[in-house]
């Protein structure tokens, strides 16, 4: 064995053999060639055990060896199953509770209705240029998405990406930044909007500042018109972290589904939906905050209060 083999591990080391005989096969036959079709038990294995995090029991390994052989399933058949498997969906845990609650939020935004005229409040998205809702995965097309966020001297550290001033284009349509306080609605007309975003940000301001940027909402949004946010439960994260710590530094107040409840409804919204992302109820029941439990339950959940993140479908009253 050379010596990068001897410094990688097993799995490492595979890998680089396939490199190796792909690369040879490649300049001795040309083409395109591909280890799925040419050697579909060693893709099988790995299938299983990069999206299942297991090996494979002998009869379903045999099984998928056996219709890809035989060519009654594609590769990416296979891939489709394994993917969309119960076992991938409650059995196998996130380890990075991060990635678990985004993953819950991104459920959360395709439940999200459809509006024509969208305001997202704090929706840059740190990797993409058409923003968090539509990088999350909002289902439907719409005329214009506006998306406010602070300038960039105003910005905690944690959030120094700024996405071009210019209109991008999107999926879902197009996509305008404008820079100023989300607390200040102003420069938007009475009943410009048919559906207000808050992912995340309720939590950044003080309660007086809630209370003022739920007033610019409700004025913003046409009769009817939807308000939905998502943001940290009090009650699980003074759990997880003590009742004196936030879950973020820039953080400013954390709500309980009790609190924020009322200050939606005495803000006039009528609350059609209350939610919870991750579940977190065992943790909540012994007192003790339980990481792999919240990790583990992703997804939307009825009982808001169990949950890590609180989330809301909001309407104006109808004319």
């Amino acid at each position: 064995m050379n010596r990068l083999g001897r410094l990688l591990p097993r799995r490492a080391q595979d890998a680089v053999h396939v490199w190796r005989v792909r690369t040879r096969d490649r300049l001795l036959f040309g083409g395109d060639w591909d280890i799925r079709d040419a050697m579909p038990e060693r893709f099988v294995r790995a299938a299983f055990q990069i999206i299942l995090r297991r090996n494979p029991d002998p009869g379903g390994l045999q099984n998928y060896v056996t219709v890809l052989e035989e060519r009654k399933m594609t590769t990416d058949g296979v891939l489709d199953e394994l993917l969309t498997s119960m076992e991938l969906r409650v059995g196998v845990p996130y380890e990075n509770i991060l990635r678990s609650l985004h993953q819950s939020r991104c459920d959360f935004v395709r439940m999200l209705p459809r509006a024509a005229r969208i305001l997202d409040l704090g929706g840059t998205d740190q990797a993409e240029d058409a923003g968090a809702l539509v990088s999350m995965g909002y289902p439907y097309r719409f005329e214009l998405l506006t998306i406010v966020d602070l300038p960039g001297g105003e910005r905690h550290e944690l959030y120094g990406y700024l996405a071009s001033s210019e209109t991008v284009g999107s999926r879902c349509g197009p996509v305008q930044y404008r820079y100023h306080s989300m607390v200040d609605l102003s420069p938007y007309p009475d009943a410009s909007f048919d559906l207000v975003f808050s992912g995340e940000t309720i939590e950044h301001v003080t309660e007086d500042e809630a209370k003022k940027m739920l007033a610019e909402i409700r004025r913003v949004l046409a009769p009817g018109g939807w308000f939905c946010l998502d943001t940290p439960n009090r009650l699980v994260t003074a759990l997880q972290l003590g009742a004196d710590v936030l879950s973020n530094p820039d953080h400013k107040l954390e709500y309980t589904h009790e609190q924020l409840s009322t200050l939606l409804r005495d803000a006039g919204f009528d609350i059609v939906g209350a939610y919870g992302l991750s579940l977190a109820d065992q943790s909540l029941a012994h007192a003790e905050f339980d990481v792999a439990e919240v990790a583990a339950k992703h997804g939307v959940y009825a009982e808001a209060a169990d949950c890590y993140l609180l989330a809301y479908m909001c309407r104006t009253p109808a004319p």
